[in-house]
């Protein structure tokens, strides 16, 4: 990666060893989970989420939570978590930290959405997988 910016496949390259990381029970349920790795959120996105500058989204959950799902629902699209590669990069260059850290905070903040935590448990969540490289 010597003077070049990761690419989207590095970037979802570092987000699927989070996802495969996870401990029980959220291994199990975000298995099917899709990841798409963007330049940016669409402008559709960031209108309904009232945000004006596209650097200000790095992740997006689309999806039911785990606790609304039902086994009765058909034809509903899979789960998605979007990664936005250059709002990511951007903080990344802004703030320093480690563009793993920097993807695994994201990507932990979207499975909790997934699974409805709060911030100190996306926060622990977050911090166990520092011990599980």
């Amino acid at each position: 990666m010597t003077g070049q910016a990761p690419s989207a496949e590095e970037i979802e390259r570092l987000a699927r060893h989070v996802l495969a990381r996870l401990p029980d029970p959220f291994a199990a349920h975000v298995a099917d989970i899709v990841l798409i790795v963007e330049e940016f959120a669409d402008e559709e996105t960031l209108a309904e989420l009232e945000i004006d500058d596209p650097f200000g989204l790095t992740g997006l959950y689309h999806g039911q939570p785990v606790g609304e799902k039902s086994s009765m629902q058909s034809g509903a699209l899979p789960d998605r978590i979007h990664l936005y590669r250059r709002p990511i990069l951007d903080e990344w260059c802004d703030t320093g930290v480690d563009l793993k850290a920097l993807v695994t905070h994201v990507v932990v903040h979207e499975v909790g959405h997934h699974f409805g935590l709060s911030d100190a448990d996306m926060h622990a969540l977050e911090h166990d997988g520092d011990h599980q490289a």
